[in-house]
């Protein structure tokens, strides 16, 4: 078996969280952990073994999620782009892309992103395929995608005449077509967590996507069904997320505990530590066996997965004091990572359930 969550753990602590506060900022360096991600040949964890791919349960893909955002957020975020192209490659129809590109991502040769996010969207769409001979032509933008530099090709998806989507796969560096089509990429955008993920804005201007390069054909608002049939999916970084606050507070506790001036203050950090350790324990044993509840139930999860994710962040803020502030802090970082995984992959229904934690605890003080 090629996954082994001890030795995935046993890799995150002692490749990743030494370094962990410099792959939030550092391109370069987030690039060498995804690298050594594939090395393990953790970057296929969904493919078939005919494809190189690890082949995983679903529950151990859950897990794997988790533990990388327990020691990294950006890491987690940035491979999670790349295995959803996989996931999503693995179910075209083009055999030539699957051959090409499957066995190479696997392993991480290949580094390949997904655009469209943007899908969520209601009023015109953004970026809109129109027929041509031999394949499309795109126009309009790509918002978000994520792995500018890391990444070499891109999965992006444009909504047709008739409202279907039309995926394809695309180059991830910026490129003029002999047919007069361009394609064009931002600066990575200024953001406040997680800037080496590279996230950049595209822009196409009479784009032609050839035939061979189409990856599948969705029907309309098929995105949206899928959200709610996958709610729960990214509950399992909000998880590793809160873990990660509960982590920097054990140590903060730690500490505390051999420093006798501040011996008289360890009560309320470690009972506040012990009942948010409860709680994650509850919530995450709720998710994991929720594939049979119903949509509210699991979009309800999801919402206390991630106050709960905000709150260990918060705590964690709080006991180191004023060192928090430091942007090299990994309470600092894991608070903003909380912001990430609050907002990614967020519907109105995820907002709403995230909300309605805010207003219930409100009524409960």
């Amino acid at each position: 078996m090629l996954l082994s969550p001890s030795q995935v753990e046993q890799f995150l602590r002692e490749q990743v969280a030494p370094y962990a506060n410099v792959m939030d900022h550092d391109a370069i360096a987030l690039k060498t952990a995804f690298q050594e991600l594939g090395q393990h040949s953790w970057l296929g964890l969904r493919l078939p073994r005919i494809w190189q791919g690890a082949e995983v349960s679903e529950p151990e893909y859950r897990q794997f999620q988790e533990l990388v955002a327990r020691y990294s957020g950006a890491l987690a975020f940035l491979q999670v782009q790349h295995q959803s192209a996989g996931a999503f490659l693995l179910r075209s129809e083009n055999e030539s892309l699957k051959q090409t590109y499957l066995p190479q991502m696997a392993t991480g040769q290949i580094g390949v992103g997904v655009g469209f996010s943007h899908l969520r969207r209601t009023g015109k769409p953004l970026l809109q395929a129109f027929p041509v001979a031999d394949g499309y032509q795109l126009q309009g933008t790509v918002p978000w995608i994520t792995g500018f530099g890391i990444f070499q090709a891109v999965i992006v998806a444009a909504v047709l005449p008739d409202d279907r989507a039309v995926y394809g796969l695309i180059p991830f560096t910026p490129t003029e077509q002999a047919q007069g089509g361009c394609l064009r990429f931002s600066d990575p955008m200024p953001l406040a967590a997680m800037t080496s993920t590279q996230t950049v804005q595209a822009e196409f201007q009479n784009w032609w996507l050839a035939t061979d390069q189409v990856v599948l054909i969705q029907p309309a608002q098929a995105i949206h069904t899928s959200d709610m049939a996958n709610v729960l999916q990214h509950s399992f970084f909000a998880l590793g997320c809160a873990r990660a606050g509960l982590d920097v507070m054990a140590e903060e506790l730690q500490r505390r505990s051999q420093d006798t001036i501040l011996e008289d203050s360890l009560p309320m950090p470690e009972q506040v530590y012990q009942a948010l350790k409860q709680e994650w324990q509850e919530c995450r044993s709720a998710i994991y066996a929720a594939d049979l509840q119903s949509f509210q139930e699991r979009l309800n999860l999801r919402g206390w997965a991630i106050e709960l994710a905000g709150r260990c962040a918060h705590a964690a803020v709080t006991v180191s004091a004023g060192a928090a502030n430091s942007l090299h802090h990994p309470a600092q970082r894991i608070y903003r990572e909380a912001l990430v995984f609050t907002i990614a992959g967020q519907t109105s229904a995820v907002m709403q359930a995230t909300l309605s934690r805010f207003i219930a605890r409100q009524r409960q003080n």
